[in-house]
Formats: structure tokens, sequence, C-alpha cells
């Protein structure tokens, strides 16, 4: 399958490297590719700049979110949540239009620090902003709800054995984000319905981050005993 991530950070190279070992066509999408290769410093989370991945993963090309979603057979929404629906502008309607989007960033909001807050909640979630921004696209919400390291692997904790939840309105596309996930390892998939239960996914971020502050790791995730 091609695969487009978007977003460079923590999130869009765990699972552009990730894609492409399954064997996938995988790009990685930027606003401005020779930018993102200039940097040299390191991210605000310690990442070391894009080009020294890069070199590492010389199978995975870098190119403008346009170019990316355009050449996608499937196109993965891995920004920051604040600047997503801003990044699928760039990537444009038409090359998105009729294509699985699978969504897998969180609507927070760090004006006022750490812990972020939410900038949609309850009645809304950034998945269904999306869908209202880009009727053509399937909207799939997954992954949301663990650290990039176990989207991409989830036998890194607990030897796979947790949940991950999927929240979509078209049924053929929950089928293929669901056929991505169990490629990568994930086997308790629980589909929550329609695009609005991404609500209820979007708003664990809250208890994941007092989680991980009181465990002192982010290397865990959520098992739904049933």
């Amino acid at each position: 399958m091609k695969i487009a991530v978007l977003g460079t950070g923590t999130v869009g190279r765990t699972m552009a490297a990730r894609f492409a070992d399954l064997g996938h066509e995988v790009t990685i999408g930027t606003r401005d590719p020779e930018a993102t290769l200039a940097r040299t410093d390191q991210d605000a989370l310690g990442n070391p700049p894009f080009a020294t991945w890069a070199v590492d993963h010389a199978q995975v090309p870098l190119v403008t979110f346009a170019e990316a979603a355009e050449q996608a057979d499937l196109v993965v929404n891995a920004t920051n949540g604040g600047v997503s629906i801003d990044v699928l502008n760039q990537a444009g309607a038409a090359n998105l239009a009729g294509k699985v989007l699978l969504d897998i960033a969180n609507p927070l909001d760090f004006s006022q620090g750490f812990p972020p807050t939410l900038f949609v909640k309850d009645t809304d979630s950034l998945g269904e902003q999306i869908q209202r921004a880009f009727p053509d696209v399937k909207v799939v919400k997954t992954l949301n709800t663990m650290t990039a390291a176990l989207m991409a692997d989830p036998a890194l904790a607990a030897g796979g054995d947790h949940s991950v939840f999927v929240s979509g309105d078209d049924a053929d596309a929950k089928k293929t984000v669901i056929g991505l996930l169990q490629e990568l390892g994930h086997t308790d998939v629980i589909d929550l319905g329609d695009l609005s239960t991404a609500r209820g996914t979007e708003m664990l971020l809250p208890i994941w981050l007092r989680l991980m502050g009181a465990l002192g790791t982010p290397m865990f995730n959520f098992k739904i005993a049933r």
C-alpha cells in the first residue's frame, strides 16, 4: 500500500519507519522539505534533527504535504492536533478526496503549560472537525491513546496485551485500518462505532498524561478486561 505520513515529529517518524519495515511504500510529508532537512538542532522532545533520521531511513522520501497526499492510497495524520486542519489544507482536498485518513492526532492545548488541556471535547472531537472540513475523506480515528513506540509495536509493553480503539463512519475504511493495526501487531482492536465515539478516546488523554507522570514512563497502555 502507498502510505503518506503527514508530520516529521516523533509520531510521524516512528510510524513511517514501521510501515516501511512492513513493506509498504511510504512517503513522509512536511511544509518545506528543504527547511526540514536544513535544521540542525534537536526538537523540543530532544529528538535529533530530521536529516539524521533520514540518513537511516533512505527508503522513506521527504516531500511536501501535497505531494505525499497525492501519491498515497492512505494518509496518516501524525501532526500536532492544533495544526491538523491547516496541514490537511496544505495537502489539498483534491489530493485527499476518497482516501482513508488514519487520524492519530489529539486536540492538545499547551497554551497554559503542562499538562495540556483539550481544545475540543465532550460534544465534538478533532476527528469530527477534520471530517467536516474534508467531507470527501474517510476519517478513521485510532492509535491516539498510546505513545508512538507502542502504536508501531504494541509488543513493547505487556507483550502487546492491551487495547486499541477505532472510530469512523465508513465501514470499509475501518476494515482497511483494522488490517493495518493487525499488521502492526495489535490483537485487541475494539470498534467503538461512528466517528463521534472519537470524543471518548480523545478525552482519555488527560488521564493518560497523569498516568505517565505517576508511572514515570509512557510505555504503558489501556487494557479493556471483559
